[in-house]
């Protein structure tokens, strides 16, 4: 089992008119964050299935499908090495979790970090050093800011809201709608679960976050609160 048959089955699923449309979609235009981006034109459900069939796809193998120039291997590959990271055992835990980093540069687009990072680093650092993620929202690299940011979905899940805040606040600055979009998202996140602990943080930060995070944040709150919010 290689990466070859994993992309030749992608390939063979391939649709060129939805191809057309993702290339638009995700942004692959000169100057736009995916500029260059190639698509084979499959679905997510269709590549999860992929995914499942080559499970046992060797890391080393797996780190080739995501070499590929095709947004559906790299998601593809992602999604094997998130299934993966699930399977019991530190050891192999911290493998993924190393392969990941190091092919940092091929988790390129927003879907791309989304699906996998906080199966694959958030959950890893649960019980770890999480100054990994400060680095990687202190580098000037949209995708890797990204990482840092929705990496702590996976703390949120588990009622553990600091290391949201801290990564909120490095990026209250931050000029792309990517990482606006990011923050808010995981504010929001943590307000399903604990909403004075998201106010509290509002209270401070309201005025300073981006509207597009604050719109993203607040959007579960009442009419009355959002307005309030928004006037702020």
């Amino acid at each position: 089992m290689t990466h070859q048959d994993v992309k030749n089955k992608l390939i063979a699923l391939g649709d060129p008119e939805k191809a057309v449309f993702f290339k638009r979609f995700f942004k692959t235009g000169p100057g736009q964050y995916g500029e260059g981006d190639e698509f084979l034109g499959l679905s997510v459900p269709q590549q999860r299935i992929v995914a499942r069939k080559y499970h046992l796809l060797s890391p080393s193998e797996t780190e080739k499908l995501l070499h590929e120039p095709f947004h559906e291997c790299r998601l593809t590959a992602l999604i094997i090495w998130t299934n993966q990271a699930k399977r019991p055992g530190e050891e192999n835990r911290r493998l993924i979790f190393d392969y990941y980093l190091r092919n940092k540069t091929y988790v390129n687009n927003w879907d791309l970090v989304d699906t996998s990072c906080p199966g694959i680093v958030g959950n890893y650092l649960l019980t770890k050093d999480r100054s990994i993620l400060y680095e990687l929202a202190q580098e000037n690299h949209l995708w890797s800011q990204r990482i840092a940011m929705v990496s702590t979905l996976a703390f949120i899940r588990k009622n553990q809201f600091q290391d949201t805040f801290q990564i909120a606040e490095l990026l209250l600055n931050h000029r792309h709608d990517l990482i606006h979009k990011a923050v808010g998202w995981m504010l929001r996140e943590v307000g399903k679960k604990n909403p004075d602990a998201l106010e509290e943080f509002l209270h401070d930060h309201a005025g300073r976050l981006p509207r597009t995070a604050l719109r993203y944040a607040i959007e579960r709150f009442e009419p009355a609160r959002r307005k309030y919010y928004l006037d702020l």
